[in-house]
């Protein structure tokens, strides 16, 4: 996982082709005041899903996973905890994997937990197990979804 300020972004750009237009739509769009639900931008290949969700509570929320897209993480209105652990020190998921949604959940807890402000982001890989959305109130974010 990575975690870094918007304004550095352009360091992360060889990481994967698409993270160039994506954090440039990100910068040039006022996301605070767009419309929740999916933006796309390259098919299934590059989306954003705009959110307006309510914070949960650490033992509430689970881990979750990905194979087939990075996530890339936008607190917009407020900080979020996130909560990480590697997916190599994970048991069994609370169901199987999720093929068409691309997603499994795990009802360990994180082991590490960090807190995501405005102006940041984070990567998250196949290998990082993550708990976002976690605090009090109300948070609207980003998640884009690069393939891999």
């Amino acid at each position: 996982m990575i975690i870094a300020k918007t304004q550095d972004a352009e360091r992360y750009y060889a990481l994967h082709p698409l993270l160039k237009p994506l954090f440039e739509y990100v910068r040039s769009h006022d996301l605070i005041t767009a419309p929740a639900g999916r933006i796309t931008l390259q098919g299934d290949e590059l989306f954003i899903n705009v959110n307006d969700s309510t914070l949960m509570q650490r033992e509430e929320q689970k881990l979750e996973v990905h194979r087939r897209y990075l996530d890339v993480h936008f607190p917009l209105s407020c900080p979020e905890d996130f909560g990480w652990r590697h997916i190599s020190t994970l048991g069994e998921s609370d169901a199987p994997f999720d093929e068409d949604n691309d997603y499994a959940l795990y009802s360990q807890p994180a082991d590490k937990w960090l807190t995501l402000c405005p102006g940041e982001f984070s990567i998250v890989y196949p290998e990082d197990a993550h708990a976002p959305i976690v605090g009090e109130g109300r948070i609207r974010k980003l998640v884009a979804k690069i393939k891999i």
